[in-house]
């Protein structure tokens, strides 16, 4: 299976009485699919994923899935602490037809790396669905080591892994051990380009909602051996790829969308709206890139 190389973690939209609205979430879908997103990646952590039911995502699930067709792969986020449920939910992702399953290491329960492997496993035999794996320990509390994705890449359905423990080490690690065909993709929009270097494929990415063309042009340039035009793309970016982690992911995306015209609404407690500070530096970083009118 291949995801491409930009795969948007796409946010969920509500309206203003904090319900998930699904038509919100089509017109993002389309925009995204439209401006360099390969792949969306819908109800993992930038979705708002501990704050949704099981039935708002199911429903945004097929409604994206409807949306994509052809156009772009669409991979559920149905991993959680939960073995068993994420087990479950795997398999309704299988029924409705998506492409895709990401898993992410277990939260909260902080897991032994041969625990990380049998829950992965036990996952991955339940589905023909292709699955990426997602380590982000400052989410999880747990960094899965490369020796466990090794194990684990050796189950034929478990092709990719999401890495975003921002340690270069450990993506050379994991380079070095996994086959070529394993897809590796950053987790990290600022970690991309330096990634992309040591091997990987592409990025799962929250800036994509607001520079999905940009971050594909600075891939493709990479991957045709222009560096010094990857660079400068990348160098151009990275004040918004620092703004949207300003505070917690994804208030400052959300907000952002919102300022550049896609009404995505705010988030659900226990997060809450970006302050005057973070409002600040996201509209003066969208107005020095030029992207502050692009939708009004």
């Amino acid at each position: 299976m291949d995801f491409g190389r930009v795969i948007t973690a796409m946010v969920t939209p509500f309206n203003d009485e904090m319900k998930l609205d699904l038509e919100k979430a089509r017109k993002l879908a389309v925009y995204l699919i439209a401006n360099g997103s390969d792949a969306l990646v819908v109800g993992g952590t930038t979705g708002e994923s501990p704050t949704l039911t099981k039935e708002e995502k199911l429903s945004l699930f097929e409604l994206v899935k409807d949306v994509a067709q052809n156009k772009a792969k669409v991979i559920a986020g149905t991993g959680s602490y939960s073995t068993e449920e994420s087990i479950k939910l795997t398999k309704e992702a299988e029924k409705i037809g998506l492409d895709g399953v990401m898993l992410v290491v277990p939260y909260y329960n902080r897991p032994t790396q041969k625990g990380l492997f049998e829950h992965f496993k036990a996952i991955a035999t339940t589905t023909n669905l292709p699955v990426m794996l997602y380590n982000v320990p400052s989410r999880t509390g747990r960094n899965m080591e490369p020796e466990t994705v090794s194990k684990l890449a050796q189950i034929p359905n478990i092709v990719a892994l999401k890495e975003a423990a921002g340690d270069m080490d450990q993506v050379s690690a994991l380079r070095g051990l996994l086959a070529p065909d394993f897809a590796i993709y950053s987790g990290d929009d600022s970690l991309t380009l330096p990634m992309m270097a040591l091997g990987a494929k592409g990025v799962v990415s929250v800036a994509s909602h607001i520079v999905g063309n940009q971050l594909k042009q600075m891939i493709n340039a990479f991957t045709n051996g222009q560096i010094n035009e990857a660079l400068a793309i990348h160098l151009s970016l990275m004040p918004l790829f620092k703004a949207l982690f300003i505070v917690t992911n994804p208030v400052p995306v959300k907000t952002a969308l919102n300022m550049v015209g896609l009404d995505v609404g705010g988030v659900r407690l226990p997060l809450v709206a970006a302050g005057e500070t973070e409002i600040k530096v996201l509209q003066d970083t969208l107005e020095k890139l030029n992207l502050h009118k692009r939708n009004n």
